[in-house]
């Protein structure tokens, strides 16, 4: 049973979970770093953790074209609706549900969520994904540290990604501090150097977590995969 993973840049990913294709916040237009296209990628779902441009992103467009359904909290759900999109499933954070490729469940995130439009956008989210095969990623997406990601850890997280960028979302400092209470095996961080604010140096970060912490880090170029 296979759980690969592809940083597409900033905090975009395209997992490919036991043959189901699935995207997690597409923003592939107008990301400098991005490493494909809307017209690219393929999906039969996609996660959307909050409704700011640069993560609710092509998700519109990218499901008009594939049929996919789109998962997000219950306010961007009526609101895609609203835009002509027919497969949507809402949710709720600390809520979870059995999708054709595994367990999704809302977490925290300590963020905003205005959709592009103005509209109210409800609470932004992270995800933890278990696939059948019971392996499990912790995606914190845009998120400032918080002590509850203890509990997701003492689920056992195989991988977790974490933002670094600073600014918006956790820097490096509290994301090492995230990185310990997770104790996850590896860590892909993300939603860093896109634009010149949140520039952060990966590499440095890696070192820190791996002399501090019982954690690998896996450091990826937009396009690089990692197989968990």
């Amino acid at each position: 049973m296979s759980f690969n993973v592809t940083w597409l840049g900033h905090a975009s990913f395209a997992l490919d979970i036991d043959g189901h294709k699935v995207l997690l916040d597409p923003f592939l237009s107008g990301n400098p770093v991005a490493s494909t296209t809307p017209d690219k990628v393929d999906a039969d779902f996609i996660l959307v953790s909050h409704g700011h441009d640069d993560h609710i992103g092509d998700a519109v467009s990218i499901a008009r074209r594939t049929g996919a359904t789109i998962i997000s909290n219950f306010e961007i759900a009526n609101w895609l609706g609203g835009q002509g999109i027919e497969k949507t499933h809402g949710q709720h954070i600390g809520g979870g549900y059995h999708h054709a490729f595994g367990y999704v469940k809302l977490t925290i995130a300590h963020h905003g969520s205005a959709l592009p439009d103005g509209s109210y956008g409800g609470n932004p989210c992270g995800f933890l994904i278990t696939a059948k095969s019971g392996k499990r990623a912790y995606f914190a997406c845009d998120t400032g540290l918080f002590y509850e990601m203890k509990f997701y850890g003492e689920e056992g997280i195989v991988l977790a990604a974490l933002p670094i960028g600073d600014n918006y979302t956790m820097g490096p400092d509290d994301a090492l501090k995230a990185a310990r209470l997770l104790e996850a095996k590896a860590i892909i961080p993300i939603h860093y150097n896109t634009f010149p604010l949140i520039e952060q140096d990966a590499d440095a970060w890696a070192k820190r977590v791996e002399a501090e912490t019982g954690s690998k880090v896996v450091v990826l170029k937009p396009g690089g995969s990692y197989e968990i």
